[in-house]
This record gives structure tokens, sequence and C-alpha cells, in this order.
């Protein structure tokens, strides 16, 4: 396992970034936040960026945000669930999907300033935990009741297709091939045991799975390329490789807590946000993750989201209530 604990002790660190995307060499550590967000009550657990370019936001106020994507001041407040956010994605076909502590999806028609519910899905049993697209066909949601649900579209409204039973909670999904996802099964609150799990969707059963994976309720099981997946938990980073379902790089994190946010800028750059509001800047290199930079003190609490917003540009939600563009 590789120990980063600062810029200090990392050797041959190279600065210069290649194959950039037509995107600037971005040093976060010079940098300070261009907007900072301060519209909602409690954490921001999620963001995410809709068709039109708005950034929207779902919090522990059981409030979702559409900002304005000039002035970022809330265009839209939305107060429909009686529990906090968990998870907003926009589908292929432009219908924004939420999940909630109160085991309820609902699917808005979201036209410019205005919105109404046009399904609410109550399958579950316990609170929802992620939900995602697969292709343009299914919906798909976990949830802490040990269940996987898949939801087959049918027109612009979803119907139950069928149900994965886990042994245990189930935090957060992925698609990591285009009929494939993966999944973290959690048997403890402390997060100590848990396992990714790689599900075959025409098959309907697991190719493979790899135990005593690092991993907490809200951290991404993200694609850092086409044959590379970030897992993050406690203190570690964990890169497996989809095609050999392989760990092939560990990255030990000393004092960082956990790591609950990360996204990709671009193809060669991710980011990371961890428990004590402070952002890495890394560079991918083949199979292993070479730091680049801090940004100590981000945010004065955990970072719970990053989002890659587009022109070089990364938001962060946090703990703190509030949201920072980069």
């Amino acid at each position: 396992m590789e120990d980063i604990n600062s810029l200090s002790n990392l050797n041959n660190i190279n600065n210069s970034l290649d194959n950039f995307d037509n995107i600037d060499n971005f040093d976060i550590s010079l940098k300070n936040p261009i907007h900072t967000l301060n519209y909602h009550q409690k954490s921001i657990f999620c963001l995410s960026v809709l068709n039109d370019g708005r950034l929207i936001s779902g919090s522990e106020d059981n409030s979702i945000i559409i900002y304005n994507k000039t002035t970022y001041q809330p265009d839209l407040i939305i107060n429909e669930y009686n529990n906090f956010i968990k998870c907003i994605i926009q589908l292929s076909s432009g219908i924004l999907a939420t999940c909630s502590e109160d085991k309820i999806i609902k699917l808005f028609n979201i036209k410019g300033n205005n919105y109404n519910i046009i399904q609410t899905l109550n399958d579950h049993t316990d609170c929802i935990n992620k939900i995602t697209e697969i292709g343009n066909k299914y919906l798909v949601s976990c949830a802490n009741d040990k269940s996987i649900i898949f939801y087959l579209k049918d027109n612009l409204k979803y119907k139950k297709d069928y149900k994965i039973s886990l042994d245990g909670t189930c935090y957060i999904i992925s698609q990591i091939k285009k009929d494939e996802i993966c999944y973290s099964v959690t048997y403890d609150y402390n997060f100590n045991n848990n396992k990714i799990c790689f599900y075959d969707i025409n098959e309907r059963k697991n190719k493979s799975s790899i135990s005593n994976i690092s991993k907490s309720d809200l951290s991404p099981l993200i694609m850092i390329s086409k044959d590379l997946l970030f897992v993050s938990g406690k203190n570690k980073i964990t890169i497996i490789n989809i095609n050999y379902y392989e760990i092939t790089r560990e990255i030990e994190l000393s004092n960082s807590g956990w790591i609950h946010g990360a996204c990709m800028l671009n193809k060669n750059i991710l980011f990371t946000g961890d428990q004590k509001g402070i952002i890495i800047e890394w560079k991918i290199e083949e199979d292993n993750l070479i730091l680049i930079s801090k940004k100590e003190n981000a945010h004065n609490k955990c970072i719970f989201s990053l989002l890659n917003i587009g022109n070089g540009h990364i938001a962060t939600g946090s703990a703190d209530k509030s949201i920072k563009i980069w």
C-alpha cells in the first residue's frame, strides 16, 4: 500500500499535466471559491446538473434547490419530501428522479422555474440511498431494506420489474459497463465489513465480488477509466480493474477520515473530498493516482458531494450547509 500524508513527503510529483481535453491546469490549492451558496439549512448530501446547465442540490433540510446558472441564486425550491434527500439525477428523458430517507422515489417534470410530480414509487420499506439510470431502460434503486429494485421504463413512467434481495445494506450502485452494474453491501453500522458486487443485468446474477473493501454510506463508485473503478472509504482509496475484478491499487490516506465525495474533471484529473473538509486533486497515471494539490479548509465540515459542473469548474456540498463553486 502507498502512504500519502502531505505534499511535502511526496517524491517525484510531476505538476505539468498533459492531454487536458482543452482545459487548463486546475490547481485548486491556488484558488478560492468563485461562488459560495448558503441557501440550505442543513447538510448538502447530493449535487447534480440539469440538462439546461443549472446546478441542483438536495439537503438534510428535506429540500431540493435549482440554481440560476448565471447568478447561482435559487430559481426553484422544491419541498415535497418529509425527510432528507439522498440522491438526485436527471434521466435521459429529461425527468428529474429523486429519493430520500422517507422510502420514496419521486419523478418530477421540470419546466423552467416550475415543476409537477408525475410519479411516486414506494416499493422500498426503508431509506433509499441511491438511484441510477441504466441506458434508457431501467431506473435502479438501493435501500436500507437490503434490496435493489429495477424499474422498467414504460413511456415516461416506470413500473417495478424485479427485486434483488441482499444479505446486507446497499448504500451505492453504479453502472460500469453497458450491461453491468456494481454495488456495495455493508454488514455493520461502522462499515468495517463490506464487499463490492458486480451484477450482470442480462443474466440477472452476480458475476463476481470483492470483500473487505473500505466503504461508507455516501462514498461513490466511479469509473476513472474504461477499466478502472474508484472506491473510497475510511483513510483509503481502492482501485479495481473491472475486467478481472481484482484490486490493482490501494492508497492509504493517513488521518484523512472518510472520503465521501469524488468526481472526474476530465480523463486525467480526479477530485476527492473528505471528512475534514479537504479537497484533494489527483492525476490519473495508468492504474495509479498521483497527488497534485490539496485545498485545506475548503469547507468547515465534511464534504459529502463533489460534482463536475463543466467549463473546468467543480461544485462541493458540505455538512457546513454550504455549496462552493471552484
